[in-house]
């Protein structure tokens, strides 16, 4: 019954593998591609990355097990025996286990699930790499915005302390309100190295991909990513957590028919020839036998249940990848499709630049129009807004990302729908 359930199983694989690649030439592109510069700079992460470099130290390493489980399981053994005795015996004798229950073959089906598992893991070790790093760029280049933005109410805050001071002194202005000024510009001191605290812990995520992953980044599009809608995921299995998944109970099942296989014994064959010598009479001496493990003390069926119980894990253990990852793919596109609208219709409405604005509050202050109180409220509302966009921006860069690994295409935004194989 555990061998029907491998034949099926490595039918099935087989069959969604080809299925997979079909569906993965028939996806429409993708509405937008990442810039070539990023690409270039993605690729980089990927070459000096020590954590995808192991990954591909390891699929190596399971390409050589193939090779090795490709090897004949037995090594001939050659044995040589003399005797001096009544009768001078002298004989040499070569024997070999024989492969009769296609041990080799079994091994070699678990090898190749194994390299196939390794693959996956190779795949979803570059992709999460990449989209740890995109997300610390998107939040680099938005804090840098939101830093400039920040640089300038600190400014505007420095000229509204200048004039109240040089106002107070003409008496124009009250003490309250001059103090009120100071507590404003202090309140923008402040806001703004909290900006810069947290543009200094985006670069060190940066820097810590490697040296010189932080400098000359790419600038951010000053657009929003395109809207989920005809954005089509690639099918659940292309995924690299349910490739991964479905590879490893492949490699458990595989394993079960290794199981199966080592406990039938196989028969050792020997052909023995020499010379005996009985005083002055020689006679040639050939022999053969065969022999063969009797599995009484050991009959193997324990490591059958243990592997039937590891492969019974796997299928519980994909069942479960599967479900999380459409879990993931609904809760990545709801969040990405809120995030989007709410941005766009926050930059709509901020259509304004910022500068002008901040200006001609100023110049209702200072004609009397504006009193103190009513300055500062629709100033720092202005410019909280502005910062608030920036901030719903970054995070909605990070949904698309998400939204993007979610539906399998990672891939297709940095390299193009071409490359399938990437993450």
């Amino acid at each position: 019954m555990s061998h029907l359930r491998t034949v099926f199983h490595a039918a099935a694989c087989a069959y969604l593998c080809l299925a997979a690649r079909a569906q993965a030439a028939s996806l429409p592109d993708l509405p937008t591609s990442a810039p070539p510069a990023l690409r270039d700079r993605v690729h980089a992460l990927w070459a000096r990355s020590p954590d995808v470099q192991a990954a591909d130290a390891e699929r190596r390493a399971a390409a050589a097990r193939i090779r090795a489980a490709d090897q004949p399981v037995y090594n001939p053994t050659l044995s040589l025996e003399g005797e001096n005795a009544d009768v001078d015996r002298r004989t040499a004798s070569a024997s070999l286990a024989l492969d009769i229950g296609g041990k080799r073959r079994a091994r070699v089906e678990e090898s190749n699930a194994a390299l196939t598992a390794s693959d996956a893991a190779y795949a979803l070790r570059r992709r999460d790499i990449a989209v740890r790093w995109l997300k610390a760029w998107a939040s680099v280049g938005l804090l840098h915005r939101q830093d400039a933005l920040g640089r300038e109410r600190v400014a505007a805050m420095q000229r509204f302390d200048d004039l109240a001071e040089r106002r107070l002194q003409v008496g124009d202005l009250s003490a309250p309100e001059r103090d009120l000024a100071a507590l404003a510009l202090a309140e923008a001191r402040i806001a703004q190295a909290s900006l810069e605290g947290q543009q200094a812990a985006a670069m060190a995520t940066l820097a810590a991909f490697g040296d010189g992953m932080e400098t000359g980044l790419p600038a951010l599009p000053e657009g929003l990513p395109p809207p989920p809608d005809g954005i089509v995921p690639r099918e659940a299995e292309q995924r690299p957590e349910l490739a991964q998944a479905y590879a490893e109970q492949r490699r458990r099942d595989a394993a079960v028919d290794v199981a199966r296989r080592a406990r039938v014994p196989d028969p050792v064959v020997s052909l023995t020839g020499g010379r005996v010598r009985s005083g002055a009479r020689s006679d040639p001496v050939i022999g053969l036998s065969l022999a063969i493990a009797l599995p009484v003390r050991n009959s193997g069926r324990a490591e059958i249940a243990a592997a039937q119980a590891e492969a019974d894990a796997a299928l519980a253990q994909r069942q479960a990848v599967g479900w999380q990852t459409a879990s993931a793919l609904r809760q990545a596109a709801d969040t990405y499709r809120t995030l989007r609208q709410t941005a766009d219709t926050l930059r709509r409405l901020r259509a304004e630049p910022t500068g002008p604005r901040t200006l001609l509050l100023e110049r209702l202050w200072q004609a009397g129009e504006l009193d103190t109180s009513d300055y500062l409220v629709q100033l720092n509302q202005h410019l909280d807004t502005a910062l608030a966009t920036l901030a719903l921006e970054t995070q909605t860069w990070q949904a698309w990302f998400d939204y993007l690994v979610a539906t399998g295409r990672l891939g297709d935004w940095i390299d193009g729908p071409a490359q399938d194989a990437n993450p």
